[in-house]
């Protein structure tokens, strides 16, 4: 986990919300950001973009055996997320009574994500929800 508090402010949009870019040439959406535009090189134009959050299951795992800093929270659901808008993300599935599968449609949440050992600093950050 990334500890630089400037490099954690300097992403928080990112980081809390779904921003992205769009290639103001060829309209093609980006997530994560991107400076250049894989289409249209380095004629690029490219400006922030926000999705909606709302998408559906690509494909999906159960994680039953966890980094350290999610060994409590497993077994958990992480999945790759189509969005509405086409780009895909991956993301953590928050557990409800709703079965995943390929092509649940889910939407954005923002939830607690860890919480650091000896500074007891909580990161949050989106997660996804049956919709």
């Amino acid at each position: 986990m990334e500890r630089s508090s400037a490099s954690m402010w300097r992403k928080l949009n990112s980081r809390y919300n779904l921003v992205g870019t769009e290639c103001e040439n060829c309209k093609t959406l980006y997530f994560p950001s991107r400076i250049v535009c894989k289409n249209c090189g380095r004629q690029t134009k490219m400006r922030d973009k926000t999705f909606k959050g709302t998408g559906e299951v690509y494909s999906f795992t159960k994680i039953h055996v966890p980094a350290e800093a999610f060994r409590e929270d497993a077994p958990y659901t992480v999945a790759v997320i189509r969005l509405d808008e086409g780009p895909m993300v991956e993301g953590h599935i928050v557990e409800s009574d709703k079965e995943v599968k390929i092509g649940t449609k889910v939407r954005q949440v923002f939830r607690k994500m860890l919480v650091e050992e000896e500074e007891g600093l909580i990161h949050y950050h989106f997660k996804f929800e049956p919709a």
